[in-house]
C-alpha cells in the first residue's frame, strides 16, 4: 500500500491510498482520482518529504505538555491504538458478512435501494462523485476506514 499527498487544480490537498504507484497512474488515467472537496479530476501528486524511519537507538524524545512524561516521537497513545484496533476489528467483522462487488458498487447499491435486487451487505469501489450521488438519492453509504485487498488480488 502506498499513500500519496495529492492536490487538485483548486489547491485542495488530500491523501490517497493506492496498491502501488502503477495503481495510482491507472486510476488517474481512467479519471477515477477526484478531489473529495470539489470533485475535480485535475489531480496531481503534491510534493512530499521522504519518510526515512529511524533506528531504535536514534529516536528522539518529545515531552507531552500535560504530564511532562517523555515519549519517543514514534509512540501512539494507548487509547488511540485501542480505538484503531477496535475499528479495524469492527471492519473485519462487517466485511465477513459482506460481498465484494468491485467497481459495480454504485450500480449494485442502486439496484437494492430501488427494489430491483435483494438487499444484502456489499462493499466495493466508488468514486467520490458516485458516493455523493448515492447519498443525494438517499442511499446510505460509508467509506471503509482502512484499505482492503481486493479478493481477486490476494494470493
Amino acid at each position: 500500500m502506498i499513500v500519496y499527498d495529492l492536490h487538485c487544480a483548486q489547491g485542495h490537498r488530500f491523501e490517497g491510498w493506492f496498491g502501488s504507484s502503477d495503481d495510482f497512474a491507472d486510476q488517474q488515467n481512467r479519471n477515477l482520482v477526484e478531489c473529495p472537496e470539489c470533485g475535480s479530476q485535475d489531480v496531481g501528486k503534491a510534493p512530499m518529504a521522504p519518510a526515512v524511519p529511524l533506528k531504535g537507538n536514534q529516536r528522539t524524545s518529545a515531552v507531552i505538555p500535560k504530564d511532562g512524561k517523555p515519549v519517543t516521537n514514534r509512540e501512539i497513545p494507548p487509547e488511540v491504538q485501542q480505538a484503531m484496533r477496535a475499528l479495524a476489528e469492527a471492519q473485519v467483522k462487517a466485511l465477513r458478512k459482506s460481498t465484494y462487488v468491485g467497481d459495480g458498487f454504485a450500480e449494485e447499491s442502486r439496484a437494492m435501494h430501488y427494489g430491483e435486487k435483494d438487499v444484502e451487505a456489499i462493499h466495493g469501489k466508488a468514486t467520490v462523485r458516485e458516493a455523493k450521488e448515492l447519498i443525494e438519492e438517499g442511499i446510505a453509504v460509508a467509506p471503509l476506514p482502512f484499505p482492503i485487498a481486493e479478493p481477486d488480488k490476494l494470493n
